[in-house]
């Protein structure tokens, strides 16, 4: 397989990965953009965009699904109104959203929301295909009743949070999250990532192929699962069918439906690598990027998807069990996309990377492809 692109010397550990990645790995369409301090490094891709022996060449601007690295820029949105004095992340969601204050959510705060930690996972009053739905699900949402109480317990809340943090951008700046992402965050960067594709760019996104190896996911089989209840809001058969179609691309469900370049992830990254700005764009304070990095819980078996994780405000961070899925040390953060997809920052070392494929990984974000992906670029600069 040829790559395509551009990698400094001193990363050319990271090409060699990405080789790997198809030539032992049955790697099918990908790329991957690595900044360090403040320059981009590596740009590389490869493969196809529609399949193993596809007919479409993955392109330098082809658009790859990045699943719930869209979480991380809902939570970014919130935290740049923080940064700006108009959103106050200790007060209650209700404070700017009253309706929210039902069924016991009085007191959930901001950051118990961006943290995982507010118990609102599940959409039990939903009907599938409710998730194009931003009206009904808020409706969902606020008459949803708490798992349990705020800070009991971390849950990895797989579609809700992109409803909760946006609901509170809406009602604070007046503009929908998936404009605010757009406005605030990726144009001022020149950062090409949507939460919603624009339709003249439909034909670049890379078609996402399933993976045999991640198995039948338990919870479409059993109603009562929690995921099943996080998930009542999915359409049927909510499958890559359904993810690879029109109506899922340009509909910017804000906790799943990113599409986007490595590079545009990257550089956003990179912004927050570099202390909250990147060539005159500054997105937070440094004090706003720690803040919203501090790790708020850690767990072995987190309360939807049992598995090691760990979270700040609406970035992950690296788990419990020792795997070092954003890079080394405590400070390391970013966040993971089911399909493979990661992005991450390492501050001390002014390190960011996004990897994106359109070859579902064998875990929900977790796979031998990304994770060589991400060793390279790491030992790059260890």
């Amino acid at each position: 397989m040829e790559l395509q692109g551009e990698c400094h010397p001193r990363f050319e550990a990271v090409r060699e990965a990405l080789a790997r990645n198809f030539s032992e790995r049955d790697e099918i369409g990908s790329a991957i953009a690595v900044y360090h301090e403040g320059e981009k490094v590596v740009d590389l891709w490869g493969g196809h965009a529609d399949g193993r022996h596809g007919a479409r060449a993955w392109e330098r601007d082809t658009l790859c699904l990045m699943y719930s690295i869209a979480k991380s820029m809902c939570a970014l949105s919130v935290h740049m109104l923080a940064d700006e004095g108009k959103v106050d992340l200790e007060a209650p969601v209700a404070a700017y959203w009253p309706e929210f204050a039902q069924a016991g959510k009085e007191a959930i705060k901001v950051r118990h929301i961006l943290s995982h930690w507010c118990g609102v996972w599940p959409t039990d009053a939903a009907a599938p295909g409710d998730v194009y739905d931003w009206d009904r699900m808020i409706e969902v949402i606020e008459q949803q009743v708490p798992a349990w109480p705020a800070e009991e317990k971390g849950a990895y809340n797989t579609i809700n949070i992109g409803f909760l943090a946006g609901e509170v951008v809406r009602r604070v700046s007046g503009m929908r999250v998936q404009d605010f992402v757009q406005a605030r965050i990726c144009k001022p960067l020149g950062a090409e990532y949507y939460l919603g594709v624009p339709e003249a760019a439909l034909d670049r996104c890379a078609d996402l192929i399933p993976n045999p190896a991640a198995g039948v996911r338990a919870a479409a089989s059993d109603p009562t699962s929690r995921m099943a209840r996080a998930q009542r809001c999915f359409p049927r058969g909510f499958g890559t069918d359904e993810q690879n179609a029109r109506r899922f691309r340009v509909s910017g469900v804000p906790a799943i439906a990113g599409f986007g370049e490595a590079r545009a992830m990257a550089r956003i990254y990179a912004c927050l690598a570099e202390g909250g700005a990147l060539d005159g764009v500054r997105l937070l304070s440094r004090e706003a990027i720690e803040r919203a990095t501090r790790t708020q819980w850690s767990d072995l078996e987190e309360g939807l998807l049992a598995r090691p994780m760990a979270m700040s405000m609406g970035f992950m961070k690296n788990p419990p069990d020792g795997a070092r899925l954003f890079g080394p040390g405590t400070e390391s953060f970013g966040h993971l996309g089911s399909g493979g997809a990661r992005a991450l920052a390492v501050p001390s070392q002014r390190l960011a990377v996004c990897f994106v494929s359109n070859y579902q990984s064998e875990g929900r974000g977790v796979g031998v492809r990304t994770e060589a992906i991400v060793e390279a670029a790491c030992a790059c600069v260890g």
